[in-house]
């Protein structure tokens, strides 16, 4: 049996999509949890964060502490619900000395500083946790995990941010 060029064609469009459909394939749910605390709790911190944003956004809670901009306060995103943590890498970093901290910012902080180094682009050079889109990860300064109520805080609003990014919203300000 000999195919026509036109069923060639069909043969090989149809092969393509069948393999090809949807372009990559979405990651599994979940963390890569690098930290402490179980995936449930990550999970359950994540659902905060999505109960959050379901209800205000605040788009640059940054800008308003370092330049006195006017809050740029959003309705909640119903979308928020629909959002899944997708192989995010949730893990600590050494906290940066306080002499390294001194030696660039000048202010004294004692150690653990809390603080560690946000890689470019970021609107500061320290920060006590920070969060990356491109290949999802969020990292918080060490000295935080063993304080609850405070970790959970930090990684809601980072989590917040991955949640954010992942339906468009502008995350200069975040």
């Amino acid at each position: 049996m000999r195919l026509t060029s036109a069923a060639r064609l069909v043969t090989v469009l149809l092969v393509l999509f069948s393999a090809g459909c949807g372009g990559r394939p979405a990651s599994p749910v979940g963390f890569v949890n690098q930290t402490r605390h179980s995936d449930a709790q990550l999970l359950t911190m994540w659902k905060t964060a999505q109960g959050n944003l379901s209800q205000q956004i605040d788009l640059n809670p940054l800008q308003q502490v370092f330049t006195g901009a006017a809050p740029d306060v959003r309705p909640g995103d119903p979308r928020v619900w629909g959002v899944s943590p997708r192989q995010l890498v949730v893990a600590s970093q050494t906290d940066v000395s306080s002499a390294e901290f001194y030696a660039a910012t000048g202010d004294l902080r004692p150690d653990p500083t809390g603080m560690i180094a946000c890689p470019q682009p970021c609107n500061v050079h320290y920060a006590a946790a920070y969060s990356l889109f491109r290949q999802p990860v969020t990292r918080y300064a060490a000295s935080w995990e063993p304080s609850q109520s405070s970790f959970d805080y930090l990684l809601t609003y980072e989590f917040e941010n991955q949640i954010l990014n992942s339906l468009g919203y502008d995350m200069r300000w975040r």
